[in-house]
């Protein structure tokens, strides 16, 4: 083997000392040494990764169409699942509108359309601070809408008997909230461990000193929502879901009827319940005693 061979296959990574012969190659073919061979299969395999990894992320974003892990409650006016999500373009007008933070974009983990706003109630519910609803204003596609289009039907139970009437608002000449459709139903998952039914009162901040949650009080400012953890509690008898609820007439305090027979005292939901999640963000029991069930109807 020549100094010129020994130097070339040295200089392509190649170990040739000059002892050890250099397999035939294809006439008019270079010798190809096998540090760039290995070189050359990383490269293939990096990139097989790469396009595996784009493709997963591109379809995830299109198989919760077929197969939906977990509902999500939507902000106010959304249309039906299927049809929000075949509508929605994810462009995040809804969220940067929202006085309170309540709308939120899925991950890739929600196992959702990635990119498709939605409302965790528990952690920031729409509190309807805004007055006039102003993620359906700003939705450029119709995915959120004062006015479902005539050709989509409206599910039994979805529709309000009447527009809901806010309590921020009850003086006011126009005290309605324009909304035709509820986007959940608020449910007692957890009775055994409702305060109110225990007959139990509360005292400090719900949630605790750290929750994030935003609210509008009305002794403190019609307008700007502040801090829950700001405004600590001094209850003797606990009625936190109602009386922070946003909505007039969705839900109350009853005196019902135990399994044995006795009277206690429960948060009852009524039918103006459009689903907003403000009594499971407030509810100070871990987990929450009251929840929304979202994409839920009315039923009687």
């Amino acid at each position: 083997m020549s100094e010129n061979e020994i130097e070339s296959d040295r200089e392509n990574g190649g170990e040739n000392d000059g002892n050890t012969p250099r397999k035939p190659t294809p006439e008019g073919k270079p010798a190809v040494s096998i540090a760039k061979r290995q070189t050359n299969r990383r490269r293939v395999l990096r990139t097989i990764l790469l396009t595996g990894g784009v493709l997963g992320a591109a379809l995830s974003g299109f198989l919760p169409l077929v197969y939906a892990q977990k509902k999500r409650l939507r902000p106010p006016g959304a249309l039906d699942e299927k049809d929000f999500l075949g509508s929605c373009i994810k462009c995040g007008q809804c969220v940067q509108v929202c006085p309170v933070s309540a709308i939120k974009l899925a991950d890739l983990v929600d196992g959702m359309g990635v990119g498709t706003p939605y409302i965790d109630p528990r952690n920031q519910a729409c509190d309807f601070s805004c007055d006039a609803v102003q993620c359906i204003l700003a939705c450029p596609t119709g995915s959120l809408t004062y006015h479902k289009p005539d050709f989509l039907p409206v599910r039994p139970g979805a529709a309000l008997a009447a527009k809901p009437i806010l309590i921020a608002k009850e003086k006011d000449a126009e005290p309605t909230l324009n909304m035709h459709e509820r986007i959940g139903v608020a449910r007692l998952t957890r009775p055994e461990a409702c305060l109110a039914i225990q007959g139990k009162g509360f005292k400090g901040q719900t949630r605790g000193p750290d929750f994030k949650g935003q609210l509008r009080y009305m002794a403190v400012d019609r307008w700007k929502p502040v801090k829950i953890s700001s405004h600590p509690y001094d209850l003797a008898e606990c009625d936190l879901c109602v009386r922070e609820c946003p909505v007039k007439g969705a839900i109350s305090i009853e005196t019902v009827f135990a399994p044995d027979g006795s009277k206690r005292k429960s948060p009852v939901v009524h039918e103006p319940c459009v689903g907003c999640g403000v009594c499971e963000m407030v509810c100070p029991v871990e987990p929450t005693a009251i929840s929304i069930e979202a994409g839920e109807v009315w039923k009687s």
